[in-house]
């Protein structure tokens, strides 16, 4: 260990200190999301169960609310609801990352865990540099780094990261997310029998590779794995315009299902889809856990998205992750489902059924604050139905179209209103929201679309509101949640 990184790691935890009094005492602090203890939160890095626990680590920028010279901050749990927050794992202290410990994956092999990231460098002539490293660690605690192990090929550009490493057969496979020379976002796989030395194979998937036109400068935080009998890529490309309902954040994330052809390579896949409809998810991260369910934690934020804008910057911290929801594919499409781990944090619980409302609005005795959860289930639905949460957020579904919309105050410009729309294939029959302090996920007919979103309603104001035009008959269940449990 180096001396600057005994430097920044102490600069790190005095931030904390400095400001642990503003950051606890923030309202809206979450209660079952993870938060950064100072600063700015981003990716979801390093995803792996290993020896009996779950390791979390995440992009960390301890000394301002707004990105730089990252860190890998670190979680651990047994049963993802009692967690500890574990010693820093990584810090910008060598010449290969000394502008940024950036996005990257875990692999275990032989009694040794692996943390593949991205090291970021503006060089002496000022020129931006990105090489795919490695740190190892047997105690899961602290790591020793080896330095870079993969270089840009030619024809890319510096925009060369977040390395997802995976074993395939007896060979282990890489994926980085890149920028050819035309500004084109791609998707590189490199092969390795020994992780140290990575072979470049060549692009999978990006703008202008198997039929799909342009789609992006940039493709950031690629992963590779299997549901059933397709293979999953899950990618944030940015560049994509706005078309439609869809992509409508600054940014995208999503995936890709098809068939890997490593050897050639190429991904041979069908459309896009968005993971996520609300107004805050990227660079979601996943792993398959020793139960073998693939289990995904995202970003609940987006790069250049009005950032600044977030309340909680006053009080020295800003952004958060999700909660850890199962993969699943159901012949057609993803669905994501809450771990069933999360049902640990309920409390006391509210039940009402047969509830009906006709062309009115109104509140259900009982069923309020934060943070709940809710869970709706509909016998039948005329006409249109909405919830309006806390004087704050919207959601409401037209049944002509199957129309879900989600709104909000627009962050920056509270005088206007902001949407995100989607719509399903069959009619709604299914809501189940998590609704945290400053956060809500709405988990729509078992998974098949999801809307992530940050929200900041007054304190004081804790009413659900139910309406319906036409007649809407519902069962609805609430739960209060005790959160997660650090120590």
């Amino acid at each position: 260990m180096s001396s600057i990184d005994d430097q920044l790691r102490n600069s790190a935890l005095d931030e904390i200190e400095k400001h642990q009094k503003e950051v606890n005492a923030d309202p809206y602090r979450l209660k079952f999301h993870h938060m950064p203890p100072v600063g700015l939160m981003n990716d979801p890095n390093g995803l792996i169960e290993w020896k009996g626990e779950y390791h979390l680590f995440y992009q960390w920028m301890p000394f301002k609310t707004d990105h730089g010279e990252k860190f890998w901050g670190h979680y651990v749990s047994k049963d993802l609801v009692q967690w500890k927050h574990e010693r820093i794992a990584l810090t910008p202290s060598e010449w290969f990352d000394k502008d940024g410990c950036f996005s990257g994956s875990a692999i275990a092999y032989q009694d040794t865990l692996y943390l593949f990231y991205t090291g970021n460098v503006f060089n002496e002539q000022g020129k931006h540099e990105e090489y795919q490293c490695l740190a190892t660690s047997t105690d899961g605690v602290h790591f020793e780094k080896k330095g870079p192990v993969a270089y840009v090929p030619a024809g890319y550009t510096s925009d060369f990261r977040d390395p997802k490493v995976w074993k395939s057969e007896e060979q282990w496979l890489m994926v980085v997310g890149a920028k050819n020379q035309s500004k084109q976002g791609k998707v590189l796989l490199f092969r390795s029998d020994n992780l140290m030395e990575w072979e470049f194979v060549g692009p999978i998937a990006g703008s202008y590779e198997n039929k799909l036109g342009d789609f992006g400068y940039m493709w950031e935080c690629p992963d590779v794995f299997k549901l059933e009998d397709k293979d999953i890529l899950l990618v944030s490309p940015q560049g994509l315009q706005p078309d439609g309902m869809k992509y409508q954040n600054t940014y995208q994330s999503g995936y890709f299902a098809g068939q890997l052809f490593k050897d050639e390579p190429r991904l041979e896949h069908g459309e896009f889809k968005e993971l996520d409809r609300g107004f805050e998810f990227y660079a979601p991260q996943t792993m398959l856990d020793e139960k073998e369910r693939r289990i995904l934690f995202g970003w609940m934020g987006v790069p250049d998205q009005y950032e600044q804008a977030h309340p909680t910057i006053a009080n020295h911290w800003i952004h958060g992750l999700t909660i850890p929801r199962v993969l699943e594919w159901n012949g057609s499409q993803i669905i994501q489902k809450p771990v069933s781990e999360l049902e640990e944090m309920r409390g006391n619980v509210l039940l009402h059924s047969e509830i009906s409302i006709s062309n009115d609005q109104k509140a259900i005795r009982g069923i309020e604050g934060r943070p709940i959860e809710l869970n709706i289930e509909f016998d039948k639905l005329e006409d249109q139905f909405a919830l309006e949460i806390f004087h704050y957020v919207s959601f409401s579904y037209k049944k002509s179209d199957n129309t879900l919309t989600l709104s909000r105050p627009h962050l920056e410009d509270k005088s206007q209103t902001e949407f995100r729309r989607t719509v399903i294939k069959d009619d709604l029959k299914e809501l189940r929201l998590f609704i945290d302090t400053s956060s809500i996920e709405i988990f729509v007919n078992d998974g098949q679309e999801v809307f992530t979103s940050r929200i900041y309603p007054q304190l004081e104001d804790s009413d659900i509101l139910f309406t319906s035009l036409g007649t809407s008959t519902f069962s609805v269940e609430q739960w209060k949640l005790n959160g997660y449990i650090y120590t």
